[in-house]
């Protein structure tokens, strides 16, 4: 090899000491073989991408609030929550848009689209020839197992997370959900899932639809061994904590602890239990059986678990303040989630698993405050409404019914007389909205034709995004916050008390663990739509078929 001469030497030597003179820094001359030199402009080695997930487990929790869960992180074990926080895509502010239940804000975040689109507006709604409510996924054509309750997705009208899951690996990998509530736990399974099943509300069994063919061991133990009937008199929900240690607490809150209790001669008893904290843990417990015994994860496909939780205010204790039972559930819920990871771990590993966990809305309204708060309230009664716009409307009309009924803040009108006496639909609505307008309580009323044009409310696109016109009534009135709506479904078995109308914004926190994804918090409001096709694409697998928003860009 020849040697560098006396002047390179020199040369070298100058060069160093005009570097450091020009602030450049020192370095230390080395000998540099051909294979080190990389050419300007030639990139480095692309990096390889993150295996594909072999298993996906989606946790989905009526009622989850971002704003709770910075509350209580002090709170939580470091397996839970906080792993997803610290190590996973944070993103806080999920908006589903106006008057939107769980069932719906489920069906938007399974198929990446909007009620308008998927089919899915409501958990019930109505039928106005046989003036009553019914579930949205009732299909008489199907039979139950263990329940007397038919469902199918058959109104699900388009591909869900779970069918393209499914259908990625030619019905090989396997899709499973189990969620409290029928409805949430068919959207979950999709229409080529497995299984779906949720708690019956008569006899606590764990109840499915002859939709799905597959009934796991877990679900079969349950339901002839240990049943939760056989259980539930001995169950009963205590704080986990000290009082003292739930925040945000005034004093008087920390001096009687909470105890609930789920007795035989309480005829609603798996309904109360169904959203309460110990649910939470008897849904964990089937997920983690789910894992171990169908072997989840580890067969060579990608498999799905969808779990459904409830953490929204407790309805059925004496009290209308039930910030502690709402925070004890928050608590107990991490402990859950961190058994499921370590289920994991024992199973596929979390190296070959995504984990997302999705809040959705809690149910509107709640109790009203005592009076001793003086908090303007009143009450709107729909019959009584339906009473007097029937009477001013055959005023000027004749004599006849026109209206049909009401429901979850719609007014369907009488279509068949409308047409029998051949009057304009458009201008009856309005007619209508304007004597509606005028009664106490109402802030105001929408025509179904100016919710469709996009003339309706503070967001008008979103508010005809979120409405299904197969199943919208002719008019909508919002009703003022703190009022009651005193009879508003009466002919609905399924109220139990007078809902208190309270302006919330349905958004919800979105949280994911996934191999290759790096920590990231998004704060900026995200459309609820975008979460779908961002799990997709994190699995690499095609969007739902009705999906209309991209996927999020996320740090690998």
């Amino acid at each position: 090899m020849r040697k560098n001469s006396p002047l390179t030497t020199h040369l070298a030597s100058v060069l160093v000491a005009s570097l450091v003179t020009m602030g450049i820094g020192v370095f230390t001359p080395v000998s540099l073989s051909a294979r080190q030199l990389t050419p300007a402009g030639t990139s480095q080695q692309p990096q390889q991408p993150a295996p594909r997930p072999t298993l996906v487990v989606g946790i989905f929790v009526e009622g989850l609030t971002a704003d709770y869960i910075n509350l209580l992180r002090n709170n939580f074990g470091k397996n839970g929550f906080n792993r997803f926080i610290e190590n996973g895509v944070s993103i806080e502010n999920v908006d589903f848009g106006p008057g939107i239940d769980a069932t719906a804000a489920t069906a938007i975040l399974m198929t990446g689209a909007s009620p308008g689109v998927n089919g899915i507006p409501a958990a019930r709604v109505w039928n106005s020839e046989a003036k009553i409510d019914y579930p949205i996924l009732l299909d008489a054509a199907k039979i139950g197992n263990f329940t007397n309750e038919t469902f199918s997705p058959e109104a699900l009208k388009v591909s869900t997370v779970s069918d393209e899951i499914r259908i990625s690996d030619g019905g090989l990998g396997l899709v499973h959900s189990v969620a409290p509530d029928a409805q949430i736990a068919i959207i979950l399974a999709g229409h080529a899932g497995n299984s779906g099943f949720w708690i019956n509300d008569v006899n606590g069994k764990w109840s499915t639809s002859t939709f799905y063919k597959d009934v796991p061991a877990a679900v079969s133990r349950r339901n002839y061994g240990v049943t939760l009937a056989s259980r539930l008199d001995t169950l009963s929900w205590n704080p986990a904590l000290p009082l003292d240690r739930y925040p945000d607490l005034p004093e008087y809150k920390k001096l009687y602890p909470f105890r609930h209790t789920f007795p035989a001669r309480e005829p609603n008893r798996f309904t109360a239990f169904k959203t309460s904290a110990p649910a939470n843990r008897e849904i964990a417990n089937v997920g983690i059986d789910y894992i171990s015994s169908l072997k989840l994860g580890t067969r060579g496909f990608t498999d799905m678990l969808n779990l459904g939780f409830n953490v929204s205010p407790y309805r059925y204790g004496r009290e209308a303040d039930n910030r502690i039972e709402t925070m004890d559930a928050y608590i107990r819920l991490d402990s859950d989630i961190a058994n499921i990871l370590r289920a994991i771990e024992k199973g596929p590993g979390m190296d070959h698993t995504m984990v997302f966990i999705a809040g959705t809305p809690a149910p509107a309204g709640g109790k009203r405050d005592e009076e001793r708060w003086n908090i303007p309230s009143g009450q709107f009664s729909p019959r009584r409404a339906i009473s007097l716009l029937n009477l001013y409307l055959m005023a000027i009309h004749g004599n006849g019914d026109y209206i049909n009924g009401y429901h979850n803040g719609y007014f369907f009108l009488n279509h068949k007389l409308i047409k029998e006496r051949g009057l304009n639909e458009v201008e009856l609505r309005r007619e209508s909205a304007d004597f509606l307008a005028r009664m106490s309580g109402v802030s105001s009323v929408y025509t179904i034709d100016d919710i469709l044009a996009r003339r309706a409310g503070d967001e008008p696109l979103a508010l005809q995004r979120n409405t299904s016109p197969t199943y919208a009534g002719d008019l909508l009135v919002m009703v003022n916050p703190g009022w009651e709506i005193s009879d508003g479904d009466a002919e609905s078995s399924n109220q139990t008390h007078l809902p208190v109308v309270r302006n919330i914004a349905t958004t919800s926190p979105v949280y994911i663990l996934s191999p290759g994804l790096s920590a990231t918090t998004i704060d900026i409001p995200v459309d609820a739509r975008a979460i779908a096709p961002t799990v997709t694409r994190l699995l690499r697998i095609r969007s739902p078929n009705a999906a209309s928003l991209p996927p999020l860009r996320l740090k690998k």
